[in-house]
């Protein structure tokens, strides 16, 4: 019996494309100039400072920002890139110039699901901070209450299946009654390893996969 409903972004709530050819742009247009004005702020300090304790040496400001602008262009899941594209990011959600994308078949079946009682949870490689700012402002206004928790890498890779066990344990519900949904192969490989139930959300076309197949969130029955 599904308790509680763990889902991705990129593709699966959302459109891949926005995600890829709105706000990693943005995030890299902003990165220098957000960096210079804020590297003495507490928060971008640490990042500052793990980047430096990442590579073992002294990494000064303009060292850092090719750094980090290369991340982007690789699509590294680097958890300090991923914070700071969520204080980026945060400045264009305030200012109105970044708004999240959530499809309406998406946006519909969770608060149909949040009505039925299910709990609904997000992994992403994105910041929590970075999922809370884009639920937090969509076009159908904030849906974060519609969570009750979100996840990032800090909890372990989505392609690492303990990654799901510990999820499981931090929210207190069996792998077993949690469905993940994804459109990544791998990320739902591992889930199932770790005994989650999985669906594949394919939006764009349809690939053999090992797990059952959906087209959109209103496909989805359990």
């Amino acid at each position: 019996m599904i308790k509680a409903i763990l889902t991705d972004i990129e593709g699966t709530t959302s459109s891949l494309e926005y995600v890829k050819e709105v706000m990693f742009p943005y995030s890299k247009a902003k990165l220098k100039n957000f960096i210079l004005k804020h590297a003495d702020d507490e928060p971008i300090k640490k990042i500052l400072q793990g980047l430096s304790e990442k590579f073992g040496k002294k990494i000064e400001k303009e060292e850092a920002i090719k750094i980090f602008e290369s991340w982007i262009d690789q699509d590294m899941k680097e958890p300090l890139l991923k914070e700071l594209q969520g204080y980026i990011w945060e400045e264009g959600f305030l200012k109105g110039e970044l708004k999240g994308h959530i499809y309406k078949d998406a946006y519909e079946k969770l608060i149909e699901w949040k009505n039925k009682g299910l709990l609904l949870y997000v992994f992403s490689s994105g910041s929590v901070k970075a999922q809370k700012l884009f639920f937090g402002h969509t076009e159908y206004g904030d849906l974060t209450p519609l969570f009750s928790g979100f996840f990032d890498t800090k909890i372990g890779s989505k392609k690492d299946h303990n990654s799901y066990k510990k999820i499981s344990e931090q929210i207190g519900i069996e792998t077993s009654n949690i469905l993940f949904l994804s459109d990544v192969e791998e990320e739902l490989d591992s889930a199932k390893i770790a005994g989650i139930q999985t669906m594949k959300v394919e939006r764009y076309q349809s690939e053999k996969s090992k797990h059952k197949v959906v087209k959109d969130f209103y496909s989805i029955a359990f």
